[in-house]
């Protein structure tokens, strides 16, 4: 199953996600942050 959580990003090892298009500033940084590591 999965959890829905109420959030901009959220991150669970390798799966970044977010929930609606005014989210994709915050899921761009996450992406390039994750893609820096």
């Amino acid at each position: 199953g999965a959890n829905w959580v109420d959030e901009p990003v959220v991150r669970d090892k390798n799966l970044i996600t977010s929930r609606k298009p005014s989210d994709l500033p915050k899921f761009n940084k996450a992406i390039i942050e994750a893609l820096k590591a």
